[in-house]
């Protein structure tokens, strides 16, 4: 007999797992990107946010954010359609497109109104959530492997997380640290398909991670207008990442098994640091500031670059006075660029 889910009530956080039958790992790096894919365009289309991900060979784990479904703006045709194109072909969108067009024809607003609902049921919903993830997967993965059947072991397994800063710090650090537990990587951030690398990497298809893991702190929780700053973010989750993924040495003695992870040493400099991401490890990432900063240095040849140019008007509004800026992202120590750059400054 099943055991009936446990269920939150509005918003509500979820952490989710499931495994491919037999354990089998046949995922591949090219299906982490159509996976990553697949559930991102799930995001968007049941408003169900993904808080952090990681992608494995044989089993996938997800922290979402299920909203409360009065929250949700209720779909009309233009919205429909602009999302339809997200999981379903030209063919299937085209036609939904020519039965609205008849529903409103007809002058039939409960025809109109049900074409719509057939499609608001879906969002907002853990299980249907699942439900289309683990389907389309199915379908990809089969036809890629030339099989039929069943791809995962069972239904998923899913835990209801507390809307508090600390057990969603929790959960989503031991989401992404399963590739260093793995021995896959010693930085979560060189992991390609977790929700933490996805969000260091930054671009388009990162804004979306640094959004899902700036939800979980207290203010965020509290302040439904609290703007998200991926510095603070960053900072923060990356020390709670690092003391939650010491290393643990085995003692049969105390019954303690082993468990790989960060040195003590690794640890203690990223507190020390206060989450700063040292150089050693932006330098794995491909660095903006290195192609785009305009001038690299201290402070004092940055600066004096600068006054050159404005002397001879070049390059710079009227209203600038000073040259050299911080750079982001990273320790970058006494280095400073000429051009500030917001967004994206380190990818993978």
């Amino acid at each position: 007999m099943r055991t009936a889910r446990l269920l939150g009530n509005g918003r509500s956080f979820y952490h989710v797992v499931s495994r491919v039958v037999d354990r089998r790992k046949v995922f591949e790096a090219r299906d982490k990107e159509v996976f990553r894919k697949i559930l991102r365009n799930q995001e968007a289309f049941t408003g169900v946010r993904v808080v952090t991900y990681c992608l494995m060979s044989n089993h996938f784990h997800l922290l979402l954010e299920i909203p409360d479904r009065d929250t949700l703006a209720p779909l009309d045709e233009e919205g429909l359609l602009a999302l339809l194109p997200l999981i379903y072909d030209g063919d299937v969108v085209e036609g939904v497109r020519q039965e609205l067009e008849q529903a409103r024809a007809s002058g039939s607003q409960a025809w109109h109104r049900e074409i719509l609902d057939r499609y608001e049921r879906r969002r907002g919903d853990l299980s249907q959530f699942l439900k289309e993830l683990k389907l389309r997967i199915t379908f990809y993965m089969n036809k890629r492997l030339g099989r039929t059947g069943t791809l995962w072991e069972g239904r998923y397994k899913s835990v209801l997380v507390g809307d508090c800063e600390q057990a969603l710090l929790t959960i989503s650090a031991y989401i992404d640290l399963n590739p260093v537990r793995a021995g896959l990587v010693s930085n979560p951030g060189d992991y390609r398909w977790c929700g933490y690398a996805e969000a260091v990497a930054g671009g388009k298809r990162g804004q979306k991670a640094r959004e899902g893991l700036g939800v979980i702190l207290s203010e965020a929780l509290h302040d439904g207008d609290f703007r998200h700053d991926w510095r603070l973010t960053a900072a923060r989750y990356r020390m709670f990442l690092y003391e939650e993924g010491r290393e643990v040495t085995a003692d049969p003695q105390l019954g303690q098994a082993g468990r790989r992870g960060f040195a003590e040493a690794e640890v203690d400099a990223v507190l020390t640091k206060g989450g700063s991401m040292p150089l050693p490890s932006a330098l794995r990432h491909r660095v903006r500031y290195f192609c785009d900063g305009a001038v690299l240095g201290t402070t004092e040849f940055v600066n004096t670059v600068f006054e050159r140019e404005q002397a001879m008007r070049r390059g710079f509004g009227e209203k600038r006075t000073t040259g050299a800026r911080r750079m982001r992202g990273a320790d970058w120590g006494e280095l400073r660029v000429l051009r500030d750059l917001q967004k994206d400054v380190m990818r993978t």
